[in-house]
């Protein structure tokens, strides 16, 4: 939200600078335009299903923020440590007060006694569904960056069409040459400010969240074996994404 909204800022104070008005692009023709038709281009090459995605991933793209796996590790370490005294049925408790999903289902099938291959397989799964969902959103939002800009054209080309059909006044011709420019303007600004970002911004998240789950696969598969806790935490904690590296030394001297 702050980097779409410095764009923005950026482009009222840069029209400012030069002395025109920012009320000078707010024509609703272009910004009909431009908006839905791009939308409707999008909507074009995917599914009705998809909406209720999209709408998800484009909440998820302007305000959400990567869960945070330190305490997944934590979580899964705890749960290793208890394994390995009590066994694994002892986990049947913990696991009501686990919030991720993944690990909770990871570890009931551990405690169900489900064979490490299936608990693989499954998991597994889930998290290609995860990259899948995940694409819908990406795609669309890409989708949109690049039919923005011919929209603007388009709705240029229309302008100029009705400029055309007024040269015989030609007091407006300055007027309406500067309007039919808007629809480009925010053909161009939509897409650098707002889609494009906001797809790469989703493949960004997409990856770090896939990387999470591919971390917890781990820890579940580590607590079903039996693996030392502390071996366990040293694991998780370096396949975790942008994970802090504090506590590793004292890790590693308990570990040694």
């Amino acid at each position: 939200m702050a980097g779409i909204g410095g764009i923005f800022v950026a482009v009222v104070v840069s029209m400012v600078l030069e002395g025109s008005s920012p009320t000078a692009i707010l024509l609703l023709p272009a910004l009909f335009l431009v908006f839905v038709g791009t939308f409707g281009a999008a909507m074009a090459g995917g599914l009705v299903r998809d909406l209720p995605t999209v709408a998800r991933h484009a909440k998820k793209a302007l305000l959400g923020k990567p869960a945070d796996g330190q305490q997944a590790v934590e979580t899964i370490v705890a749960m290793a440590d208890q394994a390995r005294r009590q066994g694994l049925l002892a986990l049947e408790e913990m696991v009501k007060d686990v919030e991720d999903p993944l690990l909770r289902q990871g570890i009931e099938l551990t405690v169900d006694g489900t064979d490490p291959e299936q608990i693989q397989d499954i998991l597994e799964a889930r998290i290609v569904a995860k990259r899948a969902d995940d694409k819908i959103g990406i795609k669309f939002f890409g989708d949109m960056g690049g039919y923005a800009p011919t929209l603007g054209i388009i709705g240029t080309v229309i302008g100029l069409i009705h400029v055309l059909g007024n040269l015989s006044s030609p007091e407006q011709l300055g007027h309406l040459i500067a309007g039919a420019f808007v629809a480009t303007l925010w053909g161009v600004l939509s897409a650098n400010a707002m889609w494009l970002p906001m797809s790469n911004k989703l493949k960004r998240m997409s990856e770090f969240e896939v990387a999470q789950m591919e971390m917890v696969l781990e820890g579940v598969l580590a607590v079903q074996s039996g693996t030392n806790p502390r071996l366990v935490e040293q694991k998780l904690r370096s396949i975790l994404p942008a994970a802090p590296r504090k506590g590793d030394a004292g890790v590693a001297a308990e570990a040694a």
